[in-house]
């Protein structure tokens, strides 16, 4: 049933972002060219999705001691902001900003069956393995042997 619920809201969220034009990356890029041939619609999906997410946490916190599907919520534990996390926002930032995608943008897209989006991902997930690489240090267990 977990999965079942995992795959149908990932649909539901994969058909939001495809239904706004944001599984293309130039719409995208578009939002962040405020001197020339600036798109606000970014803006407005956003907003969208904030003002339906809001409202419903707040009423699942309120209302639930935990998840339907699970025994308990699973929030993060660390609240401090740190320079991993800016980091790691920068990074995300600044790739979001040169390829005009961000992962919930570009998985929908793979249906457009574009290169340059299995390139983003494939990017992406090397990206992935080299962090957690770096944050359980493989690189220096392998340097060492």
């Amino acid at each position: 049933m977990k999965l079942f619920s995992a795959l149908l809201f990932g649909a539901i969220f994969g058909l939001g972002i495809a239904v706004s034009g944001m599984i293309n990356p130039a719409k995208v890029l578009n939002f962040f060219d405020l001197a020339g041939t600036w798109d606000p619609s970014l803006a407005f999906v956003m907003a969208g999705g904030l003002a339906v997410a809001i409202p419903g946490y707040l009423a699942i916190f309120r209302n639930r001691r935990a998840p339907i599907l699970e025994s308990q919520f699973s929030l993060p534990q660390a609240t401090s902001i740190d320079a991993r996390l800016i980091g790691g926002a920068a990074l995300f930032g600044v790739g979001w900003g040169i390829a005009g995608f961000c992962p919930g943008g570009a998985i929908p897209a793979l249906s457009l069956f574009n290169l340059d989006t299995v390139i983003f991902l494939l990017s992406m997930v090397a990206g992935m393995l080299l962090a957690r690489g770096w944050n359980t240090n493989w690189f220096r267990r392998a340097a060492e042997a």
